[in-house]
Parts: structure tokens; C-alpha cells; sequence
């Protein structure tokens, strides 16, 4: 039997290869090697969780109703009944009580919408904190951050679509940031919602960009993020034989394939069980939507609520002197809302996707780079991640605030006031002490390559003297702690020429030297082939 199957796979493969040529397409990428590292799973994560995003969203499809013509519910629901509330709400109930494994496929659904968009950025950060993201490897950097952008979306339009009290003051929410924008952003709303808010076609029009546009342009980016891998090579921790011009890993097939299948179904065990256990958005708790209640202790989900934050964060006076809402030439432009929600975000995530090429303008480095950086070997960048990851959880604090003060009985408006001054101080204090940890790491790594492990055994010689026997690092240690570039700040020439002409583009070249002094003016070199063969001479 076994002889026959395998007789036929090769019968189809070569029927099919005569035809293609596909067969060399399918040994070169057989043969592609992948370095090994628990931290490269995490891409793996968001790729899985994305395909029981597709999996369970086509089941929800088939029994959602993406409408806002009203009804009155008459289901098994007894706390709804005779109620009045949209379709679209009407169809998540009787998705979740009347179709056989509804509530725990919708289930599913939210956690692993939750799971993709925690695994992008946690994929994120650590290719932002080993520097995955250097030449060549800046588009597929830009990829990344789309895919995030992409996921607070689908995130987003899904978490509104059941039409429910906490989704309608989301939409609300969104409504009144869209009309902060100057000029145009009563236009957009309108166009939005179809009218004024909340209107009779803001469910649809979400629900098209949720099922479609926004699933598309997601798979559309993986084909190219995972092409980009392919093509540059992956990335590998430093160590032993590892170079900018090699890899040293395993091979895709049978190793690698055989791998990620088993671990998607981790993932989608894992899913399951936290579903089935855990409940989330229970939107018949919540009630369809109605703009008159709003209650305590509701947040959105946890990709948005630093926006959440930042509105709660802002005053209406800024130190009860000056109104953060103006009126000019007849167009009201209010501050609290635009500066929260819009400029900051726009700010943070702009810089963020341009880091890469930040970076490189500050290092003058323009060469190819395979091999990652240890966080600790450059100390302001892993600063800098700190303190926006800091700056980022400040803000969902204060998205919070009133389940924080409920829970710890402390004021509400104390509260507020510490979180407007932590979120100036707090990134500050975090990237200072960070960088001093980071560079007190090198020392210490300094120290290891250079003396050895400490042993705890004491030896005294026959003169009497006590010494303490260190145990020299092995090769793979050394090659850890020593294989890091030395970049030394920018040096740049006189303002001024032999002749006394000011230099064209002077201050272009200041400021860029300001900033590479910014990264490398502290820093601790690794230990040179000359120290180590000193040091290991004085040992002996």
C-alpha cells in the first residue's frame, strides 16, 4: 500500500513538474535555511492566530446580519426580550444562543483577533530591539508597522459591528476625533456615517472593510513580508560562526515544516481553551446601543485604549489660563481632542515607522547587517524602545483610571494629575536607567572576557599570596560578548574652511553629529585581541 501511494506522489509531482518546472523552485526553498530561536515564534503566533481569524470569521459571516433596521428581540434571551435593538445586535445574539457552537466560535473570533494584534507587536519589539529592521531590511520594517496599523483596524470595525452600548460609545468616540480634525473633518464624518452620527449605514460600511478590504490588504502584506524574508535571508543571534554573510540554522523542509505545523495547533488549541473558558465582550450584558447610558469601568480592547487615555489625560484649560478649545474664522478647534488623539498618535507612530532610517542618518552605517544586535550592546536604542513602551503604558493607566481608583480607593482626580506628570518624567527615568543598565551589562561582559568566571575557589600560593581562580569563557562566549561594531560618534570638519568660507551644509552636519553623539558618546568597547592575549598572560 505504502509503495503505491508513493509511486502515485511522484507520478503527480513530476506530471506536474513537466509542466511548471517547479520542481527547482520547490528544492531552493526546500533547502532555505532558518536559524533556530524561541523568539522567532512569535511571527509564527500572528500568522496562526490570523488563520483562525479567517477561519472563524467566515462561520460568523454566515449568521451575521450587517444591518441597523431596528427589531424587537424575540429570542430565548429572556433579559432582552421585547427590546428594541438593531439586526446587527439581533444576529450576534442569535449567533451566540441559537447556533450550535456559536458563542464559542465568536469567542474565538475576539481572542484571536486580540492574539494577532499582542504577537505584531510583540514581533515588533523585538525586531526593533536587535535591529532586525537595518539595511536591507527597511521595507519589510514598513511592512511590519502596516500589518500593526492593519490589525488595530480589523480589530476596531469587528469590536463595533454587534451594535452594542460599549461599540456605539467607541463609534461615538471615533465620531468626535474625526470632527477635531480643522476643515475637514465634519465633511469626513458625514461621509462616514452617512449623515449624522450614528446614521443607518456605518454597520455595512464597516462590515465591507472588515470582511474585505481590510483581510485582503493584511494577506496581501504577509505574501510580502514572508517574500522579503525569503529573499534577504533570515536574521540570527549572534554567536560562533555566525557572520553578516552566512546562516546557520536548519532547513526548511522536513525540519521547519514539520515544526510550524504542530505549532499551529498549539495555537489553535490554545485559542480554543481560552475561549471556551474565558468569556469576552459579552454584548448582552452591555444592551444594544443607546446613546443615554454610559457606565463606569468600561474600556475598549487593549490596542486602542492608550487613545482612551490620552482624551482622559488632556485638560479642557491648560493650567486653568488658556482654553484648549478656539474659535477661529468660524471653525471651532479644539485641542483636547485633536492633541490626544491625533497628534500624538500621529507623532509616536510616525517616528516609529522611520526609526530604521533615523538610525542609519545617525550611524553613517550603510552596510548589510544578518546578525542582531544584543539589547544591551546598544544601549540608547534599547533606551528609547523602553521609554515609548513605558510612554505607551502610562497612557493605559489612565485609559483605566476609574477601575484603578475604584480598585485601590484613591481619587480619580489624583490620579489624572500623577499621570500627566509620570507621562513627561516616566519615559525620561525609564531611558536613563535603562541605558545605565545596559551599559553596566557591557561592563560586566567586559569583565567575564577579560578575567573569566568567578569559581569561589581561593588558592594560596607558597609566598603566601591569596588568589581567587577564575574559569576562562568558552569560545561560544567569547564570540557572545566580543563580536559587536564599535561605532565612535560622527567627527565632522570646521564650520569654516582654510580660506574662511563657511562650509555649505554646515549645520546639516551638526545636527546629525549632535545626534550621533546622542548614541555613541557613552559606550564601552569590546575587548580587543590585544587585551584578551594581555589579560589572559597576566592570569598565567
Amino acid at each position: 500500500m505504502g509503495t503505491k501511494v508513493n509511486t502515485a506522489a511522484a507520478g503527480t509531482a513530476n506530471w506536474v513538474d513537466e509542466r511548471t518546472s517547479i520542481g527547482a523552485f520547490v528544492r531552493y526553498f526546500a533547502r532555505k535555511l532558518f536559524p533556530d530561536h524561541w523568539s522567532f515564534m512569535l511571527g509564527e503566533i500572528a500568522l496562526y492566530s490570523f488563520i483562525v481569524l479567517l477561519l472563524t470569521g467566515v462561520f460568523l459571516t454566515a449568521f451575521f446580519v450587517p444591518s441597523m433596521d431596528f427589531v424587537h428581540y424575540d429570542g430565548p434571551l429572556e433579559t432582552m426580550q421585547g427590546v428594541e435593538m438593531s439586526r446587527a445586535f439581533e444576529s450576534t445574539l442569535y449567533t451566540s444562543f441559537e447556533v450550535p457552537g456559536g458563542m464559542l466560535l465568536r469567542q474565538m473570533h475576539h481572542w484571536s483577533a486580540l492574539l494577532f494584534t499582542a504577537a505584531i507587536v510583540t514581533h515588533m519589539a523585538r525586531v526593533f530591539f536587535t535591529g532586525a529592521f537595518r539595511k536591507p531590511r527597511e521595507i519589510n520594517w514598513l511592512v511590519g508597522f502596516t500589518l500593526m496599523i492593519l490589525s488595530l483596524a480589523a480589530g476596531f470595525t469587528g469590536y463595533s459591528l454587534p451594535d452594542d452600548v460599549l461599540s456605539g460609545n467607541g463609534l461615538r468616540i471615533i465620531d468626535g476625533v474625526i470632527k477635531s480634525v480643522p476643515i475637514i473633518g465634519t465633511y469626513i464624518s458625514f461621509w462616514l456615517f452617512g449623515g449624522e452620527f450614528p446614521g443607518e449605514v456605518i454597520i455595512p460600511r464597516m462590515f465591507t472593510a472588515h470582511i474585505l478590504l481590510v483581510p485582503a490588504l493584511i494577506l496581501g502584506l504577509i505574501a510580502v513580508h514572508l517574500f522579503l524574508v525569503f529573499l534577504h535571508k533570515h536574521t540570527q543571534y549572534p554567536g560562533g560562526g555566525r557572520t553578516h554573510r552566512n546562516v546557520v540554522g536548519l532547513p526548511l523542509f522536513p525540519v521547519y515544516t514539520a515544526k510550524a505545523g504542530g505549532f499551529f495547533f498549539v495555537v489553535f488549541g490554545i485559542i480554543a481553551l481560552v475561549s471556551a473558558i474565558f468569556t469576552i465582550n459579552p454584548v448582552w450584558n452591555y444592551g444594544p446601543y443607546d446613546p443615554s447610558p454610559v457606565s463606569a469601568g468600561t474600556q475598549p480592547d487593549w490596542y486602542i485604549l492608550f487613545v482612551d487615555g490620552a482624551l482622559r489625560l488632556m485638560p479642557g484649560w491648560l493650567f486653568d489660563v488658556f482654553p484648549m478649545e478656539w474659535e477661529i474664522l468660524g471653525y471651532t478647534l479644539s485641542w483636547n481632542v485633536l492633541i490626544p488623539a491625533v497628534i500624538i498618535p500621529g507623532i509616536f507612530f510616525t517616528f516609529l515607522a522611520l526609526y530604521p532610517w533615523i538610525e542609519a542618518w545617525a550611524t553613517g552605517d550603510r552596510g548589510e547587517k544578518h546578525v542582531l544586535d544584543r539589547p544591551r550592546n546598544v544601549p540608547v536604542r534599547t533606551g528609547i524602545g523602553v521609554a515609548m513602551i513605558v510612554f505607551y503604558l502610562i497612557l493605559v493607566i489612565e485609559g483605566s483610571n476609574d477601575i484603578v481608583a475604584n480598585l485601590f480607593h484613591l481619587s480619580l482626580n489624583d490620579i489624572t494629575l500623577f499621570v500627566r506628570v509620570a507621562l513627561f518624567l516616566g519615559p525620561i527615568v525609564a531611558f536613563i536607567v535603562t541605558r545605565r543598565v545596559c551599559l553596566g551589562l557591557q561592563r560586566k561582559d567586559r569583565e567575564l572576557v577579560l578575567h573569566g568566571h568567578e569559581t569561589g575557589r581561593i588558592v594560596r600560593y607558597e609566598h603566601g599570596e591569596y588568589v581567587e581562580v577564575h574559569e576562562p569563557l568558552t569560545d561560544q562566549e567569547l564570540w557572545l560578548r566580543v563580536s559587536y561594531d564599535n561605532i565612535a560618534p560622527l567627527e565632522i570638519e570646521p564650520e569654516f574652511n582654510d580660506r574662511g568660507v563657511r562650509r555649505k551644509g554646515h549645520r546639516w552636519s551638526r545636527m546629525r553629529q549632535r545626534v550621533s553623539s546622542f548614541y555613541f558618546e557613552k559606550r564601552i568597547t569590546p575587548v580587543t585581541r590585544e587585551e584578551y592575549e594581555a589579560a589572559q598572560h597576566d592570569h598565567h
